[in-house]
């Protein structure tokens, strides 16, 4: 005579507090948004010494976590992006220049 299976009762599921990943990967950080910045810069072809700029500080950056010069340089950047933006030059978007506002804001 077999044993007939018995299922015995769950363990009541443990509520767990909910994770909001959309949060961590949006997060605006001086260092991404400068990134950005860089990256357009390079992509449209306009002013090399702010190119340049960006790159030093942030190689300054991650050797001291100092982020005065990311936000001078982020100023200088919000600039030049919003007059060609008023070219209507291609590669311009508005997300990036409402990620600069946004980290200048939160300074």
């Amino acid at each position: 005579m077999a044993k007939a299976a018995t299922k015995s009762p769950k363990a009541p599921a443990k509520a767990t507090p909910a994770k909001s990943k959309t949060k961590a990967a949006t997060a605006i950080t001086i260092d991404k948004v400068s990134a950005e910045a860089l990256a357009a810069l390079e992509a449209i072809g306009v002013d090399q010494q702010l190119q340049s700029d960006i790159k030093w500080c942030l190689g300054s950056y991650q050797s001291d976590n100092n982020p005065v010069g990311l936000f001078e340089m982020a100023e200088r950047a919000l600039v030049v992006f919003k007059a060609e933006k008023e070219k209507k030059t291609k590669g311009v978007t508005a997300k990036l220049i409402g990620d600069l506002e946004k980290v200048l804001k939160s300074r």
